[in-house]
């Protein structure tokens, strides 16, 4: 059996490519919309990807399942558990608790395991080359290494009132009836790590096992003393926001995502066509520099989304393809940057990318406010927005701050002053500068930080040693 796993930096997500080396075939868990790396396990293995199927509708990516199988023509096949509510709305084969996938000597079996969702299945794979029991357990969002998926994000960014306490249930029954029936030696591959927001405190580890999670993890004590509310109240205390992008993911992906194809071809803009196109407000640009580099200049009403590593994850912060028809122009150095942009973000759902240009000469540029630590004081403003989760804010935060995290800000706009300038923060000035430039295309007048949160508390630490002297 090959076993390959195709992880995202970006999103801390995990899909895994799983083949019989005997016949030739293989299945695809948890796929991204961007296929390069599954076609090229499969090429370069010999093999063809004959089924693709995903774990839960997911609320973090646009699940690349139709993608996939529109690009190879294998079978898709996705949960029919959860109830009428819960059902995809695209075409694909229904997998049931207890019905398998057969690809030569592998055999791969959908367990219902609600908790995360309603819906969500885990496979459980057996490698029949090698033994007649099950050894592999492809857990997607319900066991993560050293922690559990959160039950609380349909509440969150689904629309959900209370589902987070019939959820923990669900999963403290999960993990009874399914994960701890299994035995020590079944390896555990979850569908996230570090990073996530699918859950509060997972490890960075890629795997781990039933029985070191058994012995372990947070929550085995209370599965060992049969407490469920005593799991209940752990499992849902100190979960962090989840971002507001959440809910149109959990929507196209349950309605089934867009197939893209063969992707175009980007074009490479001169900044006398561009800069004539961003006065007529026909495109969207976007700044993919660091906050220091932006702050020095910029192009007026850009987004900002720094560096390729987190470009998924930021640009869904800024920009919502259901409120927004206009197309985006990237910076980036060349054309095989900005199809890597283009990669990561089509990952949520931003598939509306034309073009790039390499460089911001002849552009109409712009000074983004900052605020010197000396002058925060002394400056008028209408509020203090601090753009942290609110897991940090409880931490510690900068006094008379209010507190909306950055992928919330856009979606949360009446939260907000209608007048006046807004001071905002994060931890060190990244978060926030992709946050102020949603905030200023929106219309908001926005002043950063210098040096954030960080930069305050060195302030005053600072402050507190000339007072002393």
């Amino acid at each position: 059996m090959l076993l390959e796993r195709i992880y995202d930096e970006d999103l801390a997500q995990a899909s895994y490519f799983v083949g019989c080396q005997a016949k030739g075939e293989a299945i695809v868990i948890d796929p991204r919309r961007d296929l390069g790396p599954y076609l090229d396990l499969a090429a370069r293995n010999g093999m063809r990807i004959v089924a693709v199927t995903e774990t839960h509708i997911h609320a973090d990516y646009l699940s690349g399942t139709r993608e996939l199988a529109a690009a190879t023509g294998a079978t898709a096949y996705v949960s029919a558990e959860g109830g009428d509510d819960w059902q995809y709305g695209f075409e694909a084969e229904r997998l049931h608790h207890g019905d398998a996938i057969r690809l030569g000597n592998i055999i791969v079996e959908a367990r219902h395991t609600p908790g995360h969702t309603p819906e969500h299945l885990s496979f459980l794979v057996t490698d029949g080359a090698f033994a007649d029991k099950p050894g592999y357990y492809f857990t997607g969002d319900f066991v993560f290494v050293g922690d559990l998926g959160r039950p609380d994000l349909l509440d969150e960014a689904a629309g959900g009132v209370n589902t987070r306490f019939a959820g923990a249930r669900q999963l403290f029954e999960s993990l009874r009836r399914d994960f701890l029936t299994l035995p020590d030696y079944v390896q555990v591959f979850p569908a996230h790590g570090a990073g996530s927001a699918c859950g509060r405190a997972l490890g960075a580890i890629a795997a781990t096992t039933v029985g070191y999670e058994r012995e372990n993890a947070w929550w085995a004590p209370f599965l060992r003393d049969g407490d469920e509310a005593g799991f209940v109240a752990a499992l849902l205390d100190g979960q962090p926001d989840a971002h507001a992008y959440f809910a149109r993911m959990k929507r196209q992906n349950k309605q089934g995502p867009a197939v893209l194809g063969e992707p175009a071809k980007l074009v490479e803009f001169d900044n006398v066509t561009l800069a004539r196109r961003l006065a007529a407000d026909e495109v969207i640009f976007v700044d993919t520099r660091h906050n220091t580099q932006v702050h020095l200049g910029t192009v007026a009403r850009s987004l900002n989304v720094p560096g390729v590593g987190k470009a998924a994850s930021y640009g869904a912060w800024v920009y919502d393809p259901e409120r927004e028809d206009r197309p985006l122009v990237l910076l980036a150095g060349d054309e095989s940057q900005a199809r890597e942009y283009r990669d990561h973000l089509v990952r949520v759902g931003i598939d509306n990318i034309i073009g790039y240009t390499t460089s911001l000469t002849g552009l109409p540029l712009v000074v983004p406010t900052v605020i010197s630590q000396d002058d925060l004081d002394t400056t008028a403003r209408s509020m203090l927005l601090d753009v942290r989760n609110r897991t940090e804010f409880a931490a510690g935060h900068l006094p008379g701050a209010e507190q909306l995290s950055g992928g919330r800000v856009l979606w949360h706009l009446d939260q907000l002053p209608t007048a006046g300038t807004i001071i905002a923060y994060c931890q060190s000035g990244v978060r926030v500068s992709v946050a102020a430039s949603a905030l200023r295309r929106a219309g908001y007048d926005v002043a950063e930080l210098e040096g954030s949160y960080l930069g305050w508390v060195s302030h005053q630490d600072q402050k507190e040693v000339l007072s002393v002297g």
